[in-house]
């Protein structure tokens, strides 16, 4: 479906998908060059107010034991410089834009904004269960001599209710490589992974993954309102969950279209 989210959304039913999986635009990172688009708003407030209106939706089409599972990155005040040139190994980082540094914070300074995010969800009415750390073995290179690469992200998983459906026996993992299976801990190494005619970051099927298996059964449907690529529907085409998916770009819905094997 191509579309803004939150107004796509408003159009289906409540209380029909079993999750949610999703990684929204990060703020301030990259420039889809689309109207109203989300991460380019000017101030960190309407970019977490208009994730909000998307997760108040995302949450009535979500059943009562549902789970949204988000992924977000972090980032740095841009100290004031207003755009940003492209590299052969990452032309998408190009942007005609760069966000002030928001009041309250200097140039140089680590933003926060997963935590931000995070707890305007749970100030919102979501209950914030656990935080996942995906490290990044594989993270991309950085130039900066005074602090440390970044090597990680977020995934937040969010239930609608108090109690709610979690599969933990799906997404067990060994335990010191001795066979002996424990319980799912919460920073998961997976490599990232690029996708073909894709410039932009995309999903790794590896980290989507254990959130389908833990957060619904077969057949059940699954929703990621920032389609991108497609991965989400290609782990739930794998795993027999049904799904729908939301994108802004129709470049990027032809993409996931093309991926997926439908017909445009």
């Amino acid at each position: 479906m191509v579309g803004h989210a939150s107004k796509v959304l408003q159009e289906l039913d409540a209380g029909i998908f079993r999750c949610c999986v999703t990684s929204p635009p990060y703020w301030g990172l990259r420039d889809y060059g689309i109207a109203n688009q989300i991460g380019a708003e000017p101030d960190i407030r309407s970019y977490i107010a208009n994730l909000l209106a998307v997760f108040r939706e995302v949450r009535r089409v979500l059943a009562d034991d549902g789970t949204l599972w988000l992924n977000l990155g972090d980032c740095y005040t841009s100290g004031d410089r207003k755009w940003r040139d492209s590299d052969k190994k990452n032309p998408a980082r190009a942007m005609h834009y760069r966000p002030a540094t928001p009041p309250g914070l200097k140039p140089k300074d680590l933003i926060g904004i997963p935590w931000r995010v995070a707890f305007a969800l749970q100030d919102d009415g979501w209950y914030l269960r656990s935080d996942v750390i995906w490290h990044k073995p594989n993270c991309q290179p950085e130039s900066v001599k005074d602090r440390p690469t970044r090597a990680h992200e977020y995934v937040f998983l969010f239930s609608k209710s108090e109690k709610y459906y979690y599969n933990h026996d799906a997404i067990k993992e060994n335990a010191n490589g001795n066979g002996i299976q424990r319980n799912r801990r919460t920073v998961w190494s997976i490599n990232t992974e690029a996708y073909p005619g894709a410039h932009f970051a995309t999903f790794p099927s590896k980290l989507v993954e254990p959130c389908i298996m833990a957060g619904s059964e077969p057949l059940d449907s699954v929703l990621d309102p920032f389609f991108g690529s497609g991965t989400v529907g290609e782990v739930c085409i794998k795993h027999h969950r049904r799904f729908v998916g939301i994108e802004l770009k129709k470049e990027y819905a032809a993409l996931a279209r093309d991926r997926l094997g439908w017909e445009k």
